[in-house]
């Protein structure tokens, strides 16, 4: 193959007149109706200059074009960064100018705000709405619909995804061909996706969950979406009699649990659900099956490695657990210490190994020599176990992450933000359980001596910097933060000090 993630995953379809994308207002896109849009985008970026290695950020809203605009790119070589919706344009400008990006594609509404940005950074800003109008599409209106696709390996990049840690600036996760196109072939055998297949998309497509499983695992397989903007619960149950697959993150799941609508009639010709993206309670597990006849399949990924485990397909579907490392996928439990390997049922960070462990971080060796063996063993950050019957635990996160709804959430960008407010001291971000999100945030600040911090001033500068999915939906003022014999906060001893406020964050 010349490019094997696009020969395998879109240009096998290129003659297909079968449904690809299925749209809410019930109108449909044939793969071959994808496939000649993408080269007439294909074309575009290349009369833009762009070349293969170069990177194109885009944030825009979930759309068929904002979809052919990621299979432009890898037909051309060029490296997808797609980005949160909801990024202020201060988030926005440390994407841009860390990536290098080349071409910048947003909405047009958000344009002016990102004008200053793009030529400041020496980038060139187009737009592309969610009614596909823009003028990336003027731009390819009238080009051709076929385009000679450009030669790429299994190692060469497909895709930034940017990630963060506790401390530090955002990291950009180097996902290559083979990275995203190996995972994709083994999900779509393991969960058994056929070209029959009609999956329930209501994700978003800027993170590894939407664009990555669900779309690549659909088109690997030939199948079609129900392309929907967002989850919108009248919608879903319009939409669910047409499908046979669901992914989401568990909110979605508790959503439609929620409504008496939802029931075993609706969903008997389903043949699979599955959750990630956050943990799903065990109690939102009993519910739907006891409503439903289904077990939801859990799994396990992040952005530096997509998928690592899955809850099978055939067997039991345990509760509380993410299920098995995939095939192909190596995963071991470590001491955090000296990185030893522990003994069976023994809590420590988790490791995998694999073809779909990421590449490195963008032009940070020293942090992806951290993170990243010479083995090929990726440290996750995350704390596991390994049962009796060989099903991984999730237990924690040794970095504080957040999930909430199935957005990542990192403290320390909160908590940099709150410290600058007037009259804070410092500050803590914790995530507390939430039965609908997974988890909220909750900021804690402890003021400095003699003088009162206005919470409602604070929540108000918190907004005008930060994403909404990263707002806390709590602020309290406390008198110290907990610390150990070393210095180090116990946001342990935070999180059980304030568990009472899980039904006032619930509520927010």
């Amino acid at each position: 193959m010349t490019n094997p993630l696009f020969d395998r995953l879109f240009g096998q379809h290129a003659e297909s007149e079968a449904p690809f994308l299925r749209l809410a207002d019930d109108a449909i896109v044939t793969h071959r109706d994808f496939l000649n849009r993408t080269a007439q985008f294909a074309h575009a970026l290349t009369k833009q200059g762009l070349s293969a290695g170069d990177r194109l950020a885009a944030q825009v809203e979930k759309s068929p074009e904002a979809l052919v605009l990621y299979a432009a790119c890898v037909q051309t070589g060029v490296v997808f960064l797609p980005l949160n919706t909801a990024y202020t344009v201060d988030e926005l400008t440390y994407f841009i100018e860390n990536s290098g990006a080349k071409t910048v594609v947003c909405d047009a509404s958000r344009a002016d705000g990102l004008a200053p940005v793009a030529t400041k950074l020496s980038a060139r800003l187009e737009t592309l709405n969610a009614d596909g109008s823009g003028t990336l599409t003027e731009l390819a209106a009238d080009l051709p619909t076929s385009f000679p696709t450009v030669e790429r390996s299994k190692d060469d990049l497909a895709a930034f995804l940017y990630t963060s840690g506790t401390t530090g600036r955002s990291k950009g996760a180097m996902l290559t061909q083979d990275n995203l196109l190996s995972n994709a072939l083994t999900l779509a055998e393991y969960w058994r996706f056929t070209a029959s297949d009609v999956l329930l998309h209501a994700l978003p497509i800027f993170h590894t969950h939407g664009l990555f499983v669900a779309t690549n695992i659909t088109l690997a397989a030939g199948g079609s979406m129900i392309f929907l903007p967002k989850f919108d619960l009248d919608e879903m149950l319009r939409q669910l009699p047409k499908a046979t697959a669901m992914m989401g993150v568990p909110t979605f799941y508790t959503r439609l649990l929620g409504d008496e609508r939802f029931n075993r009639d609706l969903v008997s010709h389903m043949r699979l659900f599955v959750s990630g993206s956050a943990p799903l309670l065990a109690e939102t597990h009993l519910r739907f099956e006891e409503r439903t006849g289904h077990r939801i399949l859990e799994r396990y990924g992040m952005t530096e490695t997509n998928m690592n485990t899955s809850n099978p397909y055939d067997g039991e579907r345990r509760a509380g657990t993410v299920g098995f490392p995939l095939p192909g996928v190596e995963l071991k439990i470590t001491d955090p210490a000296t990185g030893a390997n522990l003994e069976q049922g023994e809590v420590g960070q988790i490791e995998v190994r694999g073809p779909n462990v990421f590449k490195g971080y963008w032009q940070m060796p020293e942090k992806t020599a951290a993170e990243l063996r010479e083995d090929g063993f990726f440290i996750t950050g995350d704390l596991g176990r390994i049962d009796e019957d060989g099903y991984v635990h999730i237990v924690g996160r040794n970095k504080d992450l957040i999930i909430s709804g199935g957005y990542n959430i990192y403290p320390k960008e909160i908590e940099q933000v709150l410290d600058a407010q007037p009259g804070v001291l410092e500050s803590a971000v914790i995530g507390l359980p939430h039965e609908d999100f997974g988890e909220s945030v909750m900021g804690l600040i402890v003021a400095k001596p003699g003088e009162q911090p206005d919470i409602e001033e604070i929540s108000g500068n918190v907004r005008k910097v930060l994403a909404r999915f990263k707002h806390p939906r709590v602020i309290s003022i406390i008198d110290e933060l907990p610390r150990n014999t070393m210095g180090k906060v116990q946001k342990n001893v935070l999180r059980e000090r304030f568990a009472e406020f899980r039904d006032q964050s619930v509520k927010s």
